[in-house]
C-alpha cells in the first residue's frame, strides 16, 4: 500500500513538473499552428468531440495511456453558437492559472495541435452535449485521477461524466494504471467505442 501511494505521488509530481516547465516555455514562445482552423472548421458540428495530439512533453505521456490507438493526448467538446466555435475542455496548465474546465477558442485549442480527430456521438443532439458541458466549467483539474469525485475532472473524464449524465447506462472503456493504482479513461475512447463515429482526422498517420 505504501509503495502504491509513493508511486502515485511520484507520478503526479512528474506530471506537474512537466506541465509547469512546458507552460513556462509556452509563455515565452508560441509555436506556429500545426492544424489550421480552416482545415477542420467545415467538418465541425456543435457537440462534436475534438481530440488533439499536442507537442508538449506531457502530450506523449498521456498519449501512452491509450492501450490501442495512441494518436491523441487531449480532448474537448465543441460548442458552436452564432457561428462562433469554442472548445470546452479540462486543462492542467497550472502555471497559466488554467488548471480547470474552461471554454477556449478553437484557435487556442489548435495552438499546439500536431494531429486532430473529430468524433460525433451517434444518439445525441450536439447542442445537448455542449450545453451539459457548460455546466462543468470551473471544475478543477483532477490531478488525483479519481473518477469517484466529479468536482475535479481531467479531459476524458469530463466527457465520461457528460455522457453518464445524459444516459447512466453508458459505459466507456477504462485502463488500469498501476503506477497510481487507478482506472482512467484513455484518449482512444472515441475511436474504440460504439457510441461514436469518426468524422475526420488531420495530422500524423
Amino acid at each position: 500500500m505504501v509503495k502504491k501511494i509513493l508511486a502515485g505521488f511520484f507520478l503526479i509530481t512528474v506530471i506537474v513538473f512537466f506541465v509547469v516547465a512546458n507552460g513556462q516555455k509556452r509563455r515565452q514562445s508560441i509555436p506556429a499552428h500545426y492544424i489550421q482552423e480552416s482545415a477542420i472548421r467545415p467538418s465541425l458540428n456543435d457537440g462534436d468531440i475534438i481530440c488533439r495530439l499536442g507537442d508538449r512533453i506531457w502530450s506523449n505521456f498521456f498519449k501512452e495511456f491509450s492501450p490501442k490507438e495512441k494518436r491523441f493526448s487531449h480532448l474537448g467538446i465543441v460548442r458552436i453558437r452564432n457561428d462562433v466555435v469554442s472548445v470546452i475542455n479540462a486543462e492542467g496548465l497550472a502555471i497559466e492559472g488554467k488548471d480547470f474546465v474552461n471554454e477556449v477558442s478553437l484557435k487556442d485549442f489548435l495552438e499546439i495541435a500536431q494531429s486532430i480527430g473529430i468524433y460525433r456521438l451517434k444518439d445525441f443532439e450536439g447542442e445537448v452535449i455542449s450545453d451539459v458541458a457548460l455546466e462543468y466549467i470551473g471544475r478543477r483539474f483532477d490531478w488525483q485521477f479519481d473518477m469517484e469525485d466529479e468536482n475535479n475532472l481531467y479531459c476524458s473524464e469530463l466527457l465520461y461524466v457528460i455522457l453518464k449524465k445524459l444516459d447512466p447506462s453508458i459505459e466507456l472503456n477504462k485502463v488500469w494504471i498501476k503506477e497510481i493504482g487507478k482506472n482512467v479513461i484513455p484518449l482512444d475512447i472515441c475511436a474504440q467505442s460504439e457510441y461514436f463515429i469518426e468524422v475526420g482526422y488531420w495530422g500524423k498517420i
